[in-house]
């Protein structure tokens, strides 16, 4: 298997690897280009997300600034939003659903680093190469969600459609669908109801 493969399985892979590298050279110099250009240059901004993203469905919009690790492994549904300052590593693939809002300083963080020191450390490679080891879970957003500002999504989560995550979350598991739930770690705290319409 590629190291890009492993990657993707999540299985431990080596991000110092030549396709890898260069494959976050390009998202990261795409999102330095996205976050220098105005908003009022939308077809600039079209251009950048189309080279930048995998699938995106129609009225996607990000505020910018942005910062993708790949891009290429995050897709987003028609008509959602990302505020101010979106992060999203996409080491292992990243599924926004349709209709997801989300709030300033919103970080999707899919890598993981192994807890022991002897695993995780920076070690070089036979050609004298320093590297480490990772790997990393995929996050899935189902449609609907709301996700307010501040919020960081762990690796291995999944929000389930409709939920609202509360401002300054840290979602370390799966949240099921139809709730409001908040915190650091994330719980949630009640079902979201008729009794929350407020038209």
């Amino acid at each position: 298997m590629t190291e890009k493969e492993n990657m993707l399985s999540g299985r431990l892979y080596d991000p110092s690897d030549s396709e890898l590298l260069a494959l976050r050279q390009k998202a990261h110099a795409l999102s330095m280009q996205f976050n220098a250009t105005l908003e009022t240059q939308d077809g600039e901004r079209e251009a950048i997300l189309s080279q930048l993203l995998g699938e995106r469905g129609e009225n996607v919009y990000l505020q910018g600034p942005v910062q993708f690790d790949y891009g290429c492994f995050t897709s987003f549904g028609a008509n959602s939003y990302a505020n101010f300052n979106f992060t999203c590593l996409d080491c292992a693939p990243v599924r926004i659903g349709a209709n997801v809002f989300m709030g300033p300083n919103v970080s999707l963080l899919t890598p993981v680093h192994p807890l022991c020191w002897q695993e995780r450390n920076i070690y070089r490679k036979p050609d004298g190469t320093p590297t480490d080891r990772e790997y990393a879970r995929p996050i899935t957003i189902e449609d609907n969600c709301w996700i307010a500002g501040n919020v960081t999504v762990c690796g291995g989560v999944t929000i389930g459609e409709g939920s609202v995550i509360g401002a300054g979350s840290v979602v370390t598991r799966s949240i099921p669908a139809g709730v409001f739930a908040a915190g650091n770690p994330c719980r949630v705290i009640r079902p979201i109801t008729d009794d929350d319409r407020l038209l």
